[in-house]
């Protein structure tokens, strides 16, 4: 299977690295098409498959087509491409917001999957939520959920929608996390600790808890009610939480990656 990715940023790059770290294709049937000749430069010398700069020059030769670039750049970009699709190409977009029916429009591409990763695909620690048209098959969407879960974890939705939920809960998410992680580490220093042992206070604590939920059949309720002892300390940063309601704050900020989202879709 050859296979054509459009973009050379960061998402764009852990796909192709994460495709040929897993063996699922090989360097000579990896391509990438990348409009900065600086950016190619820099692509050239990872080795990682052919750079290309002109889409007639890659695209007919793609079986998959990964569409990484940014929503506001699609426009001249599928003028571009419209005239060299084929029915039998499938095109994977992990833009934000732009949706299955725009992109067959736009492209003439029948088989199209959109799908809404999150950055910790890097690791391999990705969350990947992905949707399809009526035209792709069975088959090519096992190929594509194999791809997908090269980069961490992912699941199949029927319903469009989904897409920019995720976008709003796991594509943003891993910067809400960071923000949490950052307003404590600076408390830790107000606190007295030194840079690298808030760091480390902060990092491990959030390691530990997210690996001893994932250990049990524990809800998150549940474990919150484990920690919280009465008149104790934890449950006096709760209780000041809740006056601030940073929870509803939280929803409010979900909600408001998500009214974005739908807004790059163009509302539709």
């Amino acid at each position: 299977m050859k296979i054509l990715v459009i973009g050379g940023g960061n998402m764009g790059m852990t796909y192709a690295q994460s495709f040929l770290r897993s063996h699922i294709t090989s360097k000579e049937n990896m391509m990438i098409l990348e409009k900065s000749e600086e950016k190619a430069q820099e692509l050239a010398k990872k080795d990682i498959g052919t750079i290309y700069a002109k889409p007639e020059d890659c695209l007919a030769k793609a079986d998959l087509i990964i569409l990484a670039v940014k929503p506001q750049d699609t426009g001249v970009l599928f003028e571009q491409l419209k005239p060299l699709v084929t029915s039998e190409q499938v095109f994977l977009s992990i833009m934000a917001g732009v949706k299955i029916k725009t992109i067959t429009e736009a492209l003439g591409a029948p088989k199209v999957v959109r799908a809404m990763p999150n950055l910790p695909a890097q690791i391999g620690r990705g969350m990947t939520v992905f949707t399809s048209s009526d035209a792709v098959t069975r088959i090519e969407l096992v190929m594509v959920q194999n791809l997908l879960s090269t980069t961490g974890k992912a699941i199949y939705s029927d319903k469009e929608e989904s897409i920019d939920c995720a976008t709003a809960i796991s594509g943003s998410g891993p910067a809400y996390v960071w923000h949490f992680m950052d307003a404590l580490v600076k408390t830790g220093l107000e606190m007295g600790f030194s840079q690298s042992e808030a760091e480390l206070l902060v990092s491990q604590t959030f390691l530990g808890a997210v690996e001893l939920y994932n250990a049990s059949n524990i809800s998150l309720e549940e474990w919150v009610r484990r920690v919280c002892s009465k008149g104790g300390t934890t449950e006096a940063a709760l209780e000041s939480f809740k006056g601030n309601e940073v929870a509803k704050d939280i929803r409010a900020g979900a909600e408001a990656a998500l009214r974005r989202a739908i807004e790059l879709g163009g509302g539709v």
